[in-house]
């Protein structure tokens, strides 16, 4: 194989429409496995569930799966259902971080906490977890089923994690990496690593599509925490500055932190424990992390993250698969953009 280098920007804004065309056909497959296997004879579910589902979002963990399995020719079907237990699996996760977090906006609709309350959230997320083992253990791969029940595992731990740092100023940056590595690019990854085992690839091209997947849902969450201050709602399909509300110590905010003087480090302090979360103090807050020029330097991390992705792909041949799993590394950059 001869690696190309492919670069993260070019004269059209980078799109996500690529990589829904290659998958098109197989996400219509995907759509009616998720839509068959979240009923229930009890209404609230699929009510509850078809709520987040139906929302706006991407699909685009499950997508990824497709996408590397066209990279890899594989011609079977297998990935579809498995595709959707992704979904299942990440659905369920946002339906228990917005009881944690007490959101009340998703993709820009009111959360299901809001409208059913945090039990019905809770408990429909399990199911919704319980749905995604179903369809994993019928797809019959030991090595899927480890590497999905691990990934599972490995967000609850980051979810964990991030609970604990949560409302501590003191967080180290090798800490945050190691949030966002576990409670966001486990789940990319394991979507794009589980296409080259029912592809039955080798394990280099498994770790191949493992590093692809990891670096770009790093950079994926990069962005989203640096957009956090600098977004507004319409665009986020949240709360601007809910971070910052709910005390979360993100990289924008780490390198303010270190790069404050003695008045500004008090600030922070007293922001993160929420003792100064006002819409002036947001404000304040934001200021501080243009001065320090914190925001540019995290959407510089996501691309050098993103550049990563790119390149854990350069081994394998030129194809529509290729550069839209490309094109999809650089929409995720640009989104702050």
């Amino acid at each position: 194989m001869t690696a190309e280098i492919h670069q993260l920007h070019g004269e059209n804004p980078p799109s996500l429409d690529p990589m829904m065309a290659l998958v098109a056909a197989d996400m219509n497959e995907v759509n009616s496995v998720i839509l068959d296997r979240m009923q229930s004879e009890v209404p609230l579910i699929p009510e509850l569930a078809g709520h987040l589902i139906a929302g706006g979002g991407k699909r685009m963990r499950p997508m990824l799966t497709l996408a590397c399995g066209k990279l890899l020719d594989y011609p079977g079907r297998r990935h579809c259902k498995l595709a959707a237990a992704v979904e299942f699996i990440h659905t369920a996760t946002l339906l228990h971080d917005d009881v944690v977090d007490g959101s009340g906006l998703r993709r820009g609709r009111k959360t299901a906490n809001v409208i059913w309350g945090n039990s019905a959230s809770v408990l429909v997320g399990d199911f919704l977890f319980a749905r995604a083992f179903e369809v994993m253990v019928e797809d019959g791969s030991l090595k899927v089923l480890k590497i999905l029940s691990h990934a599972s595992a490995v967000i609850a731990e980051g979810e964990v994690n991030q609970l604990s740092a949560q409302r501590r100023i003191e967080t180290s940056e090798d800490q945050y990496l190691a949030i966002i590595n576990a409670k966001t690019a486990e789940l990319f990854a394991a979507a794009c690593k589980i296409a080259a085992v029912v592809a039955e690839r080798d394990e280099a091209t498994e770790a191949a599509l493992d590093t692809y997947g990891r670096n770009l849902g790093i950079a994926f969450q990069l962005v989203d925490d640096a957009i956090d201050y600098v977004s507004d709602a319409e665009t986020m399909g949240k709360g601007v500055g809910d971070d910052f509300r709910d005390g979360k110590v993100t990289l924008p905010v780490i390198l303010a932190y270190a790069r404050g003087t003695a008045e500004e480090r008090e600030f922070w302090k007293l922001a993160i424990t929420g003792h100064r979360t006002s819409d002036e103090d947001l404000t304040h807050a934001t200021s501080l992390l243009h001065k320090h020029g914190t925001i540019t330097d995290t959407l510089t991390r996501a691309r050098h993250y993103g550049q990563r992705a790119v390149d854990a792909i350069g081994g394998f041949r030129a194809s529509q698969a290729k550069s839209a799993l490309t094109e999809a590394v650089a929409f995720a950059v640009a989104r702050a953009y």
